[in-house]
């Protein structure tokens, strides 16, 4: 992830009067129960291949670990993942026939690899499930992002094969790292633009973005200055957010998680203006006029290798990655048929 996700970007940098909307968003937010068992196995009544620990801690391993660090810069690195990816969604290992989207930035093709799962009574409305490869340079981005890219092949191969009434879209995007962050040159933000362009109907982007670290320490969960009372301090929860525009996709994705899982969770849907809150793909699909929002652990606020050399798989809590995983699965399948 490029910046600090959900706390981050509602706190920073906001001047003292806009501290009316950090005690405004609490209306937005809701706790859950400290975290326990899921609520029976409902998140994988419906699975042809459950999600499970096993995969995505693997999946997490080769991204960090033998590809490692994969800057936009490293033309190879990025074209060795994206190759990677293709070749997990193929129909030799998941049954998909993946797409590669080419665009090119100062004459260097990268690639966006796309899985599709075609709907059925409402096939024209498309949901999108994405995630980054690339990681910020000098990192091997085990939380930020191969937790995200794990968790959507996970999500993709727990639905192969199976119908829903919407189309359901998983991508994995080029360069939303530095120096592409949030410019013509970032991955998510050349498909988001091609979509708009032919006239498709996506009618939710769900961004997966750093969602490995957990903690049940009090003071875990760190704040600003000023507000720290109106948060949760200790850091065991995931976030969901998005900007007020996607509040209806961020309201459902919320009730439909809650209803798979106690596991702690939290919402917000808040002014796009503010520092932070478009840090990651589902930013371009803002741009675009679509509902979209990030799943997060809320990354430097509460990871304390954020960005860093030492970013590696051993940071992961990967019991509870997996019930967040689960819980995704189960949140996704109630949206791709309403």
């Amino acid at each position: 992830m490029n910046q600090p996700t959900l706390i981050k970007g509602v706190l920073v940098g906001v001047p003292a009067g806009m501290i009316v909307i950090g005690i405004i968003s609490l209306f937005f937010f809701d706790g859950v129960p400290e975290a326990g068992d899921d609520q029976g196995n409902r998140a994988e009544d419906f699975l042809r291949a459950p999600v499970n620990e096993e995969d995505l801690r693997r999946w997490v391993e080769r991204l960090s670990m033998d590809i490692g660090p994969r800057p936009g810069s490293d033309v190879t690195k990025s074209r060795i993942c994206a190759k990677w990816i293709e070749s997990e969604l193929s129909e030799e290992n998941m049954g998909y026939r993946p797409e590669v989207r080419f665009f090119e930035v100062d004459g260097i093709e990268y690639r966006n690899v796309e899985a599709q799962l075609p709907g059925t009574t409402r096939a024209a409305e498309v949901v999108v499930v994405g995630a980054h490869y690339d990681s910020v340079a000098g990192s091997p981005g085990a939380n930020d992002n191969a937790t995200g890219v794990a968790a959507m092949l996970a999500l993709a191969q727990a639905f192969t094969g199976l119908e829903n009434a919407r189309t359901l879209r998983f991508v994995a995007f080029a360069n939303e790292e530095p120096p592409y962050f949030q410019t013509e040159s970032m991955g998510s933000l050349v498909y988001a633009r091609a979509c708009r362009e032919k006239g498709e109907k996506i009618v939710g982007m769900i961004s997966l973005e750093s969602l490995g670290y957990y903690s049940d320490e009090k003071n875990s969960q760190r704040f600003p200055p000023g507000l720290r009372k109106f948060y949760p301090d200790t850091g065991n929860f995931v976030g969901i957010v998005g900007d007020e525009s996607s509040k209806p996709l961020v309201e459902e994705f919320y009730g439909n998680f809650r209803s798979i899982s106690d596991f702690p969770v939290q919402k917000a849907a808040l002014p796009d203006e503010l520092p932070g809150i478009g840090w990651s793909d589902h930013w371009s699909f803002w741009q675009n006029g679509y509902q979209a929002l990030m799943v997060t652990d809320t990354a430097t606020y509460r990871y304390p290798h954020y960005h860093k050399l030492s970013d590696t798989p051993d940071k992961i809590d990967f019991t509870r990655y997996t019930r967040v995983v689960k819980a995704l699965s189960g949140a996704l399948k109630k949206l791709v048929n309403p």
